[in-house]
């Protein structure tokens, strides 16, 4: 049997992927960062396109994980700077931090500082299962894929933060409150407004 062409694979990954992709990293690194990375993933999937066979998920699971790898980069790469930054007794960059980014983006305004924060404080490898799961349309079992994980280990995983995230959120906010801000995140989607 022929392989695809994979010029004409990558074409087509593109423009069904890279808006979806681009949604996925502006969330976790700003829209100008989201920018380069879709670029430098869809150049990588473009370098080893030889290696690589492409049918639809395992692909898409790829070009995921090969861009989680990418913004780990983006972030050690800015936490470097900003250690220079800092040491050169300079004002810290006007760039933001997981967690501000992550309260831009919350559902809950009530609840969005706790969330930010518990973010922030998640394990990288966590939050990357936790943010796929959340932002994407990828499965479980693509998730894996992509981060180069067992499933079963991404569903555990996924359930354990889930839960551990659910309790530490508990913790820092009375159940009056959390119960309101449940509520008026309900009465919001239901009025189509989030």
């Amino acid at each position: 049997m022929r392989r695809p062409d994979p010029a004409a694979a990558l074409g087509a990954l593109y423009d069904d992927s890279a808006r979806q992709l681009h949604r996925y990293l502006a969330r976790r690194v700003g829209t100008e960062a989201a920018d380069d990375l879709v670029a430098e993933t869809f150049l990588l999937l473009w370098q080893r396109r030889e290696e690589i066979e492409f049918d639809a998920d395992s692909t898409r699971a790829w070009m995921y994980g090969a861009a989680s790898n990418l913004v780990r980069r983006h972030a050690r790469s800015e936490e470097r700077r900003m250690r220079a930054w800092t040491r050169d007794g300079a004002r810290r960059a006007e760039t933001e931090d997981i967690g501000e980014r992550a309260v831009s983006v919350a559902d809950a305004d009530a609840v969005s500082e706790h969330l930010a924060s518990m973010l922030a404080e998640l394990p990288l490898r966590d939050r990357d299962v936790l943010l796929m799961s959340a932002w994407t349309d990828l499965t479980p079992s693509e998730i894996a894929e992509a981060l180069g994980m067992h499933p079963v280990t991404v569903r555990t995983s996924l359930h354990r933060i889930r839960r551990r995230m659910r309790k530490q959120l508990s913790n820092r906010m009375d159940a009056r409150s959390l119960s309101r801000a449940v509520r008026a995140q309900r009465g919001e989607r239901e009025d189509g407004h989030a």
